[in-house]
């Protein structure tokens, strides 16, 4: 499925493995995760402020309620390319960088030495 604005929630709902979903609001809460992610890495870009545990808890629940493949592909296209270092750094950590991923050349992308090396100290 080609990620729209207009496919993108069919897309989520399709890929969501929350088993102890009560209600859509909590669906919709768990899809507004890469909103934060943005906000923090836009920080992060900005102040050279890094709250790693805040943002790995953020992808934790993420790749905890949707499939793996489906949870890295809404990241991609929810996030602008300038945080693909970041979020880079942060996949690598958590074992979840895909081998590929449609229409993203992923060997152009390089890890963030800077998160990479706080990631390490956890």
């Amino acid at each position: 499925m080609n990620l729209t604005e207009d496919t993108i929630i069919l897309y989520a709902a399709k890929n969501y493995i929350n088993y102890t979903c009560g209600c859509f609001d909590e669906f919709l809460k768990d899809l507004e995760i890469p909103i934060y992610l943005k906000r923090l890495f836009g920080r992060y870009i900005l102040n050279n402020n890094l709250r790693e545990r805040l943002i790995l808890n953020h992808l934790i629940i993420f790749y905890n309620v949707f499939t793996a493949e489906a949870a890295t592909r809404m990241l991609f296209f929810n996030l602008d390319p300038k945080f693909y270092p970041a979020l880079k750094s942060f996949l690598i950590f958590l074992q979840r960088w895909p081998e590929m991923m449609p229409g993203i050349n992923l060997a152009t992308i390089s890890a963030d030495t800077n998160v990479l090396n706080k990631l390490r100290k956890l």
